[in-house]
């Protein structure tokens, strides 16, 4: 690359051009376009196992400045924010946004009979609660992420953003039909008081996002029409990235920091505890939510006994589901000292 041409301007300093990173890099976009993996080269790549730069607003590659003040909340410790699957799920979800105003067939909304239509408002109800959480926790951790470490922090973004969508679509369809906004209960109050990266991945990506999957996918078994099938269609594939994160962001610290594991089953124990109390099993924080769903896997209030037999088969789904995630993890030895109202929900093994 040739030196850079000055040219004496009176009055103006031009010693910013003394530069000091790497130059000369070039990256050719591939199939899918420029992507965070393609320009990960020489030192603007992803980092070791070391712990970030100086915490300071300098992105990574560039040099920081000495007169930078100090960033004290940032996660330096890359184990500490660290996912495998960030900048893949990043551009995925680039990819595939949708609009709640424009991609969901809402003329198919018909009425409905009064059970069902209560029971529809009543899970969405409690979706959109679900939801507000979900996107509102992890905006509380973005600015913490080193920027060293700045595509956890990008897929954060992303989640945010589904999560907003999906509070969107499901308050929508408590309104499109002539039913309501009905009981909320009181929510996954234990969430607001995490205060740690990991802990947070661990509740809300690897236990909720995780149960909430499986809830959408009965949801789109359940529907009344397209709209709702594509609702819970798309916010299913969207939960999956939120998912995927999670998942990898813990096998990671598990590769890495080994010794965090009784760390990661504390954080399970209260979670399990706390939801597992009732006879919900944690799949909600109101029992209403559960009758609702009776009703309508069951196709009406008349049919609950079946709809009870069907939800009992999501529960067991969920929880098995639940255990293969930690198996991927390395916390496999969490079938042995799993909630007692989970565990007898697992499956025996092989």
């Amino acid at each position: 690359m040739a030196a850079p041409t000055f040219v004496d301007v009176p009055g103006m300093n031009f010693d910013w051009l003394n530069l000091d990173t790497e130059q000369g890099v070039k990256i050719a976009s591939g199939r899918r376009g420029l992507t965070l993996e393609d320009i990960n080269a020489l030192s603007y790549g992803v980092k070791g196992k070391d712990e970030g730069g100086p915490s300071v607003f300098a992105a990574r590659g560039a040099a920081p400045d000495a007169r930078s003040p100090r960033h004290a909340r940032q996660y330096r410790s890359k184990a500490d924010v660290w996912s495998e699957s960030a900048m893949l799920l990043y551009e995925e979800a680039n990819q595939r946004q949708w609009s709640s105003a424009r991609d969901i067939p809402w003329e198919t909304v018909q009425p409905l009979p009064d059970d069902i239509e209560w029971a529809m408002c009543t899970l969405c109800t409690f979706l959109t609660q679900v939801e507000f959480i979900a996107g509102d926790l992890p905006g509380r951790f973005m600015e913490q992420v080193h920027p060293d470490h700045f595509e956890a922090q990008l897929f954060l973004g992303t989640q945010i953003m589904d999560e907003g969508r999906h509070l969107d679509v499901f308050r929508k369809r408590t309104l499109v039909n002539g039913g309501g906004m009905v009981d909320a209960g009181f929510g996954a109050i234990n969430l607001l008081s995490v205060d740690d990266f990991t802990e947070m991945t661990a509740l809300l990506h690897l236990f909720g996002e995780g149960f909430v999957q499986t809830l959408f996918r009965m949801g789109e078994l359940i529907s009344q029409n397209d709209a709702e099938k594509k609702m819970f269609r798309l916010a299913a594939q969207d939960e999956s990235r939120h998912l995927a994160f999670g998942v990898t962001h813990l096998k990671y610290v598990m590769d890495t920091e080994p010794w965090r594991r009784e760390e990661l089953h504390n954080y399970l124990d209260i979670q399990e505890g706390a939801l597992g109390q009732s006879q919900q099993a944690g799949l909600t924080t109101n029992p209403m939510t559960g009758e609702a769903l009776a009703i309508l896997a069951g196709g009406g209030l008349e049919h609950i006994d079946d709809g009870y037999e069907k939800l009992m088969i999501m529960r067991k789904r969920q929880v098995n589901e639940y255990m293969h995630r930690l198996e991927v993890i390395g916390l496999g030895d969490r079938r042995e000292r799993m909630a007692p109202a989970f565990k007898e929900l697992l499956d025996s093994q092989n």
